[in-house]
C-alpha cells in the first residue's frame, strides 16, 4: 500500500542511526483526534519502544494495568500519561502531558493532548509550539467531527507536518480496503487545508503493528515505521524573514553607566555596527554591543537572547520592537487595525463591539473587536457568516488597537503574528488569533474624533463597522422624515408642518429607540441579575 506514504515520505537517512547525539536534532509533536482514538496509548508505546521508560515505572505500569481492569490486554500504556485520577477512572484524557525522550537520531517534545470537544482549549494550546501534528483515526470509526476541528485547528496555530495514524487496525482486521477509504475520506475532507507534508501510517498503538518496527499484518504496507518517519522527517524552524526582529522584553539598567534592552531574537541576524530602528516609533540607532551572561557576541542569530546596547539615548520600552533599519524588515508594519484568524477559548462568545487587553510578544494593548468578517464552518471549513464567535469556533475578525504596535502575518514571523485577547473582567483567555496580513485600516494612528463611550453606543446600534453602516441607516431615516413631512403637507396645506412633522421624525425616532433599549435592558436584567454580574457572590 505505497499510497498510504508515497505522497510525502521521503526515504530514511541510511545513515541516521550512526548521528552522534550531539548532532541530534529536537522535533516537538502533539498527539490529537478525537475521543478514545488511542492517543495516550500510542504515546505511551512511543515511550516504551524508545526505552524511555525505567524499569520500576514499567512494573508499577503492571500493578495498575492489573488494578484497573485491562490486564488480559496487556500493559495499558496510556496509564503513562493520564496522571489525573480523573483521568484514569474516564480514561480519557483532560489535561496536556508533555513527555520528553530521544532516539540515536533525534531528540522528542511530545504532548499529549485531550480529543473531548469541551477541551479543545487543551488541544489548541499544545498544538502551538508543535512541529508536527499526529492525528489519531480510529480505524473502526473512521474521520469523525473532531478529527476535522483537530486538523483546522493545527493548520490554523501553524503546523506544517501531519501524521495521519490510523490506530485499531486490528478491529477491522487490517483491511487494507478499509485504511485505503480512510486515507480518501480524510485527504478530501482536509483538501482546503494547507501543509507541507500528509503522512498515512496504518498501525496499532496497543499491538505495536508499524509503531517501531513493520507489521507482518499489514504486508501491503510498504510505507515507514511511525518512529523511522518521526526521526526523518524534515522539519524548517526557521522564520521566514531574514531580517532583524528582536521584540524587547525588558529595559537592562543595573546602574548609572549601562542601559540596554534585552529580549530574544525572534528573526535574523545582528552585529555591532548594524544600523537599527525601533518601532512603532521608528527612531534610529546603532547597535554598539551584543552582550549575554557569558560576555559579549560578535554576532547573534535568531532564538538567542541578547541585550543589545545603542549607540544613542532613546526612549525604548517593553513591548517595542527593534529591527534592521529602513527597508531591510519587510515583515513588520505598524498597526493600528488587525485582521486575523481567531479561535474563541472562554465561555463567553466574542462579538463585535466587546474589547479585550490583546497581548501579542512582549507588546500589549487594547483591542475593540470591529466586526466579525466570517465564521468557518467545521464541518465544510467555509465560509459563513456570523454575528458572533461561540466558545471553540473560528472566524475571521477585523480588530482596532488603541495604540499602534508592530506586528507581523504569522506566516511570516509568529513572533510578531500570534496573540491571545484576556478579558478584562475575569483575567480568562477569551480568544487566541493570528495575524493575516495587512488590514485595511492605515497603518498610522488614526485620530479619535469621538469619544470611547459614544463609539460603543454607536457599535451596539449599528454593529462593529458602524461607520459603514450609519450611512444606509441615516438616508432610510432621512427618507421616511421626508415622506412622512411630504404626507403632512398635503394633508395640512402648510409647509411649516411639514417641515416640522419631518425635522422631528428625524430626530425624536433614535431617541425613542435609544429610550426603548434602555427600557427593556433594564427590566431585562432585574428578571436576570446574572446579566448584570456574571454570576457568583
Amino acid at each position: 500500500m505505497g499510497a498510504l506514504a508515497a505522497e510525502t515520505a521521503a526515504p530514511l537517512p541510511a545513515a541516521a542511526n550512526d548521528a552522534a547525539p550531539a548532532s541530534r536534532s529536537l522535533l516537538r509533536f502533539i498527539t490529537c483526534g478525537s475521543v478514545d482514538d488511542g492517543k495516550s496509548t500510542l504515546l505511551g508505546r512511543l515511550l516504551y519502544e524508545a526505552g524511555a521508560i525505567p524499569d520500576d515505572v514499567i512494573a508499577t505500569l503492571e500493578a495498575d494495568s492489573a488494578r484497573i481492569g485491562r490486564a488480559d490486554r496487556g500493559l495499558d500504556y496510556s496509564l503513562l500519561l493520564d496522571g489525573l485520577q480523573a483521568e484514569r477512572e474516564q480514561g480519557i484524557t483532560i489535561d496536556v502531558a508533555y513527555r520528553y525522550f530521544s532516539t540515536a537520531r533525534r531528540a522528542f517534545i511530545v504532548a499529549d493532548t485531550p480529543g473531548h470537544e469541551q477541551y479543545t482549549r487543551n488541544m489548541a494550546t499544545g498544538a502551538s509550539t508543535a512541529d508536527l501534528a499526529i492525528i489519531l483515526i480510529d480505524a473502526g470509526k473512521g474521520v469523525l467531527p473532531q478529527t476535522r476541528r483537530h486538523a483546522l485547528i493545527a493548520s490554523f496555530v501553524g503546523v506544517r507536518h501531519l501524521v495521519v495514524a490510523i490506530n485499531k487496525i486490528d478491529l477491522v482486521g487490517c483491511d487494507e480496503g478499509r485504511i485505503r477509504a480512510i486515507e480518501m475520506a480524510f485527504r478530501s475532507a482536509i483538501a482546503g487545508l494547507a501543509f507541507d507534508s500528509i503522512t498515512v501510517i496504518p498501525l496499532s498503538a496497543r499491538d505495536g503493528d508499524n509503531v517501531a518496527t513493520l507489521s507482518a499484518r499489514t504486508p501491503w504496507y510498504d510505507g515507514p515505521t511511525l518512529i523511522g518517519w518521526l526521526e526523518a522527517v524534515g522539519v524548517d524552524n526557521a522564520s521566514r524573514t531574514r531580517s532583524l526582529a528582536l521584540p524587547v522584553q525588558w529595559v537592562n539598567r543595573p546602574d548609572a553607566t549601562f542601559r540596554g534592552f534585552s529580549g530574544t531574537i525572534a528573526a535574523g541576524t545582528v552585529a555591532p555596527g548594524d544600523a537599527v530602528e525601533v518601532w512603532p516609533a521608528r527612531q534610529p540607532a546603532r547597535v554598539t554591543r551584543i552582550v549575554t551572561f557569558d560576555g559579549d557576541l560578535p554576532r547573534a542569530g535568531a532564538g538567542t537572547a541578547v541585550t543589545l546596547v545603542l549607540d544613542r539615548e532613546i526612549d525604548v520600552s517593553r513591548g517595542d520592537v527593534i529591527v534592521a533599519a529602513g527597508a531591510a524588515q519587510p515583515a513588520v508594519r505598524v498597526r493600528t487595525s488587525l485582521e486575523a484568524k481567531v479561535l474563541v477559548t472562554g465561555q463567553a462568545a466574542l462579538a463585535p463591539g466587546a474589547t479585550y487587553l490583546l497581548r501579542l510578544g512582549t507588546a500589549s494593548a487594547n483591542a475593540t473587536v470591529e466586526a466579525v468578517v466570517h465564521g468557518i464552518d467545521i464541518a465544510t471549513y467555509a465560509e459563513r457568516e456570523r454575528s458572533q464567535v461561540e466558545t471553540n469556533e473560528l472566524a475571521v475578525v477585523r480588530l482596532r488597537l488603541d495604540r499602534p504596535l508592530a506586528v507581523a502575518p504569522y506566516a511570516t514571523l509568529p513572533a510578531l503574528g500570534a496573540f491571545i485577547l484576556v478579558d478584562k473582567v475575569t483575567h480568562e483567555t477569551a480568544a487566541m488569533g493570528t495575524v493575516l496580513g495587512e488590514a485595511a485600516a492605515a497603518q498610522r494612528p488614526r485620530l479619535q474624533l469621538v469619544s470611547h463611550s459614544f463609539e460603543q453606543a454607536m457599535v451596539r446600534t449599528y454593529g462593529g463597522d458602524w461607520r459603514r453602516n450609519l450611512v444606509p441607516a441615516t438616508t432610510w431615516r432621512l427618507g421616511s422624515a421626508l415622506l412622512l413631512g411630504v404626507v403632512v403637507g398635503v394633508l395640512t396645506g402648510h409647509p411649516g408642518y411639514a417641515a416640522a412633522a419631518a425635522a422631528a421624525d428625524a430626530l425624536a425616532r433614535p431617541l425613542l429607540r435609544h429610550l426603548h433599549r434602555s427600557l427593556w435592558g433594564r427590566w431585562n436584567r432585574r428578571r436576570d441579575p446574572l446579566v448584570e454580574n456574571g454570576g457568583g457572590i
